[in-house]
């Protein structure tokens, strides 16, 4: 696969370089903080990456203003002047509805467009970003002298940043990339401008289905503002992946690319939406929103989708982080199946801790129910009474509280679980008494 460089002017007189390869569906791409379309094809490892995005497709890249290819004396790299650059890429192709995928500093810039633009916009993909600035103004400013003083000379301290867990060759070609993409001058004014960025106001807005994906180690981008921003867009799905390393055609970039192929519905769609749901001995876990309906009343609608929407967030990101599988939404919270009992009870503790610091105007409080069995599996979902003792038992706790059934406590014995004999509990649609456990999850309690 080879790829096209052509050139367009915006209306403020700025050459911009743009490029194609593939063909199909439009993807535009948007420049992270710096960037140069034939340096980085060159490469091997990065070209792999943008060709597995072009697979199926028309992928669009460009060199922001100052960067790359394109006019390295422009010094206008506000907002407006980015988009500008963006709005003539696309105009230029006549591309009048695309898929568009920002990452980095280039995250905001997408879903600016994106909230400003929802008629041409058809799928939103942020990796590795952020909607507000995450850090305090003092590390800011230190990563600004940084780039002042050691742009393309091979900083460690800035390598630690981006590569933390990167080898030898690649903090090599991102010092290199550096030198070819930007001078230190206009690197610095264009990060100097990311850290005044906060597009906040604009999440509610995006019509686009979302996909965020973000690495749990990420340090140039912090995991849990990309959770509070998936957590802010309407029904945005996130996708969180193991991994440090901030540029995403490195490390694990299959992952990367393979989340990005499945949300638009790339080959490797079709398998995932028809894999079977898992049969045998799984452990089964509900949650259950505190007071869905009151919170409505009291917050209305829009506050309360929110709060939904940070419940999804958390609890999808404890169950990818602990091999768990959603079965379903049920409205006020989340079935799952998971592989072990071990696995579920780290992941029901992961959820409600996470709950804990959240916080918020309006912090939420979910119960968490669990029970192990074989359950009947039919199509996309699971049946049985494995599956109702899991949702009576999460009926049964309270805000904050974790209950297991007894056979859960066992499958998990030895394993360093604290467990609070609840004793035999009579519940709905149960003819017996059924023995269930409190676990013990907030630290030395």
């Amino acid at each position: 696969m080879e790829q096209q460089i052509r050139f367009c002017t915006t209306s403020d007189g700025v050459r911009i370089a743009y490029a194609t390869a593939g063909e199909g569906p439009p993807l535009v791409v948007v420049t992270a903080w710096v960037g140069h379309l034939q340096f980085e094809w060159e490469h091997p490892e990065t070209r792999a990456f943008y060709e597995g995005l072009a697979r199926g497709r028309m992928l669009v890249r460009f060199d922001k203003r100052g960067t790359g290819l394109s006019d390295r004396e422009a010094q206008d790299f506000s907002m407006e002047g980015r988009l500008g650059d963006l709005g003539t890429v696309v105009d230029t192709l006549g591309l009048e509805r695309f898929a568009l995928m920002g990452f980095s500093e280039s995250g905001p810039t997408a879903i600016t467009y994106a909230a400003r633009r929802p008629e041409r916009v058809s799928h939103l993909v942020v990796y590795g970003s952020y909607h507000r600035w995450p850090y305090p103004q003092g590390a800011a400013d230190a990563v600004l002298a940084l780039v002042r003083s050691q742009w393309g000379m091979g900083s460690a301290a800035l390598s630690a940043i981006f590569v933390p867990s990167g080898d030898p060759a690649q903090v090599a070609w991102w010092t290199e990339l550096q030198r070819v993409s930007a001078s230190a001058q206009s690197a610095a004014k264009i990060f100097e401008v990311n850290t005044g960025l906060d597009v906040t106001p604009l999440l509610g807005e995006i019509q686009a289905p979302t996909l965020i994906v973000h690495r749990r180690g990420d340090v140039a981008s912090p995991f849990d503002v990309a959770r509070e921003m998936a957590a802010l867009i309407p029904g945005a799905r996130f996708e969180p992946l193991a991994g440090d390393i901030h540029p995403p055609m490195w490390g694990d970039s299959r992952a990367v690319a393979r989340a990005v192929d499945v949300f638009l519905g790339g080959e490797e769609a079709e398998p995932e939406a028809a894999e079977p749901v898992a049969s045998g001995l799984v452990t089964i876990l509900f949650t259950d929103m505190e007071g869905s309906t009151a919170l409505t009343q009291r917050l209305g609608d829009a506050k309360a989708q929110e709060l939904l929407r940070r419940h999804n967030a958390i609890v999808r990101e404890a169950l990818g982080a602990h091999g768990g599988s959603e079965i379903k939404h049920t409205g006020d919270g989340i079935m799952a199946t998971l592989p072990s009992a071990n696995r579920a009870l780290e992941c029901a503790i992961a959820i409600q801790r996470s709950f804990a610091v959240a916080g918020g105007d309006a912090p939420l409080r979910v119960r968490v129910g669990l029970n192990a069995g074989e359950p009947v599996a039919e199509e996309h979902d699971i049946f049985g009474t494995a599956v109702q003792l899991a949702a009576r038992a999460c009926a049964h706790a309270a805000p904050g509280q974790i209950v297991a059934a007894n056979v859960v406590r066992e499958l998990a014995a030895g394993k360093g679980f604290l467990f609070s004999d609840l004793g035999d509990v009579t519940l709905r649609g149960f003819e017996d008494p059924v023995r269930l456990y409190e676990v013990r999850w907030r630290e030395g309690g």
